[in-house]
């Protein structure tokens, strides 16, 4: 059990690094670089969020990346979970 554990946390750390790759993808046109050099670093930054994050998903599983997918996107932040109507 321990070692499935260890890899549902590794699964879990991978999915969030990958946002260190997103944050560099908003990053690299402010910076001091020829436009081609942009151009492949963002291009870059944003393939390898994709690649860690998708392979994040593939060591958690499929009910846990589902889980974690849905927390991970900003538009479930701020939802109330079970709304109960008062009539």
């Amino acid at each position: 059990m321990k070692k499935k554990n260890w890899q549902i946390k590794l699964g879990i750390f991978l999915m969030i690094f990958s946002g260190v790759f997103f944050a560099l993808t908003i990053l690299v046109p402010f910076m001091e670089l020829e436009t081609n050099q942009k151009v492949f670093w963002s291009s870059a930054s944003f393939i390898a969020m994709e690649v860690v994050f998708w392979i994040g998903g593939l060591i958690v599983g499929k009910e846990l990346f589902t889980k974690y997918k849905a927390r991970l996107n900003p538009v479930n932040w701020f939802k109330e979970k079970n709304k109960k109507k008062n009539y």
